[in-house]
């Protein structure tokens, strides 16, 4: 049988059914009930050739099965994640189902002109499953047919795929101690990698990783100085905004403020807003981020300010939420950032009827980067 245009209705004596996508009926599936598969992946894999994901595949335990889809996923440009599982009575996983980072249907609240970003779900058939038998893991059902381009030359940098090495962590952390910034400190991973075309995880991932061993500001009293600090200005100015975001230690971790002449600015010249984290101008490396407007002399003014502990979609969502606060509930018609994921989506979740462009100068600025596998 050819893998990849095996039929999922083809699974012998296995109690379960399953409709045209590899979707199992969970009224009438039974997984206890399923057929003899004693092929074992190391049979396949004991000359040292590439497979793909059979039927009756064989697996010691669920994360060598999981390990496989993923590397197999990786070499063939998508990304995987779990879209259902099943336990025991013992709360023990039997039953999983791993299917194509696009697959699914979501239906955006903004509209198709002014959606800056298309939708990553495709409604993508891809799949397979896997269940537990006597201790081992077998794949049940897989269909390997994708509705949507595959992109393997790169498909180690989409998001599902990308990691930090051991290595590159410690080179990150040696770095860091040594005051090292981060952009300098990815260019020397990079440098070492070989090249950008080599890398398996971004900038923005380096950023983070190390945003995790700093995120606090209250180091040598900093957060309290700064919360004072934020205090007297609101004692003199009742028009003096600020939040702080806390964890659950109870420690710094994001801060938005804005005083009284930004939120009387953003009244009258709010209406394009330029968005920028490319600031590290504070000792922690937390990226500073402006809100930045344009008045009718043709002067930027600061609408807001922010510092964050990492640039994930939760972090952006937290400080777009409170700059919302701040300005009254209005949000801009327009808005200039450049194309972070993470950014784009908070935006989409926050400002949902405001326009989303990026910046021409961001643009120009990868062009080198992205293109330098061909010159």
């Amino acid at each position: 049988m050819d893998n990849r245009t095996s039929n999922m209705s083809e699974v012998p004596e296995c109690n379960v059914n399953i409709d045209d996508f590899g979707m199992i009926d969970s009224s009438t599936s039974n997984i206890n009930e399923v057929s003899d598969c004693n092929v074992n992946l190391d049979e396949h894999t004991a000359s040292g050739l590439v497979v793909d994901p059979a039927l009756h595949m064989c697996f010691n335990s669920m994360d060598d099965a999981k390990n496989f889809y993923k590397n197999y996923a990786i070499r063939c440009g998508f990304a995987v994640r779990t879209r259902t599982s099943k336990k025991d009575d013992y709360n023990n996983v039997i039953y999983l189902r791993l299917v194509c980072s696009r697959e699914g249907k979501y239906v955006s609240s903004i509209n198709p002109e002014v959606k800056t970003l298309p939708s990553q779900t495709n409604q993508c058939p891809t799949g397979i499953t896997i269940s537990k038998k006597d201790d081992k893991w077998f794949i049940r059902t897989v269909n390997l047919k994708h509705n949507h381009d595959l992109c393997p030359n790169t498909s180690k940098l989409i998001p599902g795929n990308r990691k930090l090495s051991m290595q590159a962590k410690r080179t990150l952390e040696v770095n860091d101690e040594a005051r090292v910034r981060i952009n300098k400190s990815y260019l020397c991973v990079m440098t070492d990698a070989g090249g950008y075309d080599s890398m398996d995880f971004m900038e923005r991932d380096a950023r983070n990783y190390i945003g995790q061993h700093r995120r606090s500001l209250c180091k040598d009293g900093d957060g309290q100085a700064l919360l004072r600090h934020f205090s007297a200005m609101k004692d003199l100015n009742k028009e003096f905004f600020y939040e702080i975001e806390l964890d659950e230690g109870n420690r710094i971790c994001s801060v938005f403020w804005a005083d009284a002449r930004s939120r009387a600015a953003c009244e009258e010249f709010g209406d394009v807003v330029c968005f920028d984290t490319t600031y590290l101008t504070n000792k922690y490396d937390m990226p500073f981020a402006p809100f930045v407007g344009i008045n009718h002399h043709g002067h930027s003014i600061l609408l807001g300010c922010g510092l964050l502990s990492s640039e994930d979609t939760r972090s952006f969502v937290w400080l777009f939420q409170s700059w919302l606060r701040c300005m009254g509930n209005k949000a801009p018609k327009r808005i200039i950032t450049d194309q972070c994921r993470a950014m784009a989506n908070a935006i989409e979740e926050v400002f949902p009827n405001t326009r989303h462009r990026w910046c021409l100068w961001h643009i120009m600025k990868k062009l080198p980067e992205k293109f330098s596998a061909y010159k």
